[in-house]
């Protein structure tokens, strides 16, 4: 099957209406973006990039044509379709259709809707579907219900599917998640940073969260309520060397922090945290810079969700992804400290 690259040159090339709304096509010569119509001259294949829509074009620095106005309002938009079909996805969590079936339901062709949804959305429409069976599958197990009627009301359809995904999505097996953490034995210290009190919580296979806050009260109670049934279990000595590798992450000219980590959440969170560790200290990046290093260059705003459900803190720097305009946007442990990691960094370097 051809590629997209080459089925969208095709569409340009051929001046196709019926691709208008699924793509745009921008030209690095002119930072112009046309629709696949537009009647302006072809540009050299080396000087076009593909976008899903015309928001995205304008994001990475583009305008909109004159000519064929790939802008206006009155042209279908491409975001609209997938939209859609998300919201179809959500509702509908439990059923199977096909990628043909949801590309019909949009009047799209199934290629092109894997595409444009997973730009979008950061993920392709099973893996979404996938992401919202499990979020179903933990609400289940939370409200009491049994492993395996949890699995079949969130649509997995059998455990053996379910334990395919269970492990790196939860970070525990479904009956301690169920429990709160039953028979998990988390170990805490905390301790005093220039950006405030900072709890570092470890399990046996390596950090599981590193959280900052005003007080060890609200600290404490926050990892509790995360974990209601563990055995939380204070150790200065133990995690010593834990604390001290993040107390360097915050004062040391290199990034030093080479902890190992207990790291749940989805594949895309994971590989957004993990690009997160590659931005150099005293650097940023904007949330589109971390969507293109992961290969997914429209899903910024899924990017931004990654960053605002990153569990530690410091040792997974999203405090360095800000806003395209340059300004630092939102943080999890508060904005004012975000700003001040940030400042601290600067001023180290210097």
């Amino acid at each position: 099957m051809p590629s997209f690259m080459t089925r969208a040159w095709k569409a340009v090339l051929e001046r196709d209406r019926r691709c208008d709304g699924e793509f745009v096509y921008a030209v690095a010569s002119t930072r112009v973006y046309c629709r696949p119509s537009c009647p302006s001259r072809r540009p050299h294949r080396h000087q076009v990039t593909f976008f899903g829509s015309s928001r995205l074009a304008e994001d990475a620095g583009f305008r909109a044509c004159r000519r064929c106005r790939p802008d206006s309002s009155d042209i279908p938009e491409m975001e609209k379709r997938i939209e859609r079909v998300r919201r179809y996805l959500d509702e509908h969590y439990d059923q199977s259709d096909t990628l043909k079936q949801l590309a019909a339901q949009i009047g799209m062709s199934p290629y092109y809707l894997q595409r444009a949804f997973k730009e979008l959305i950061g993920l392709s429409p099973k893996e979404y579907r996938d992401a919202r069976r499990m979020e179903r599958f933990k609400t289940s197990l939370k409200r009491g219900e049994t492993v395996t009627n949890a699995t079949y009301e969130a649509g997995f359809g059998s455990t053996s599917r379910l334990y395919e995904r269970v492990n790196s999505d939860l970070g525990m097996t479904p009956s301690v998640f169920q429990s709160g953490g039953t028979g998990v034995t988390l170990r805490f210290m905390i301790a005093a940073t220039v950006v405030g009190r900072m709890l570092v919580a470890v399990t046996e296979r390596g950090i599981a969260t590193v959280r900052l806050g005003n007080s060890d009260a609200s600290l404490v109670a926050s990892l509790r309520q995360d974990y209601p049934m563990a055995t939380l279990r204070r150790d200065a000595v133990g995690l010593k060397r834990y604390i001290t590798g993040i107390l360097r992450c915050l004062t040391a000219k290199e990034d030093t922090c080479h902890l190992p980590l207990d790291l749940g959440g989805t594949v895309f969170q994971r590989r957004v945290w993990k690009a997160l560790r590659r931005i150099p200290r005293g650097s940023t990046r904007s949330y589109s810079d971390v969507a293109q290093a992961i290969g997914k260059p429209a899903a910024a705003r899924a990017v931004a969700r990654a960053c605002a459900t990153n569990p530690i803190a410091v040792a997974i720097p999203c405090h360095r992804v800000i806003r395209e305009d340059g300004r630092a946007g939102g943080y999890r442990w508060g904005l004012q400290r975000k700003n001040q990691l940030l400042a601290l960094e600067q001023e180290i370097d210097d």
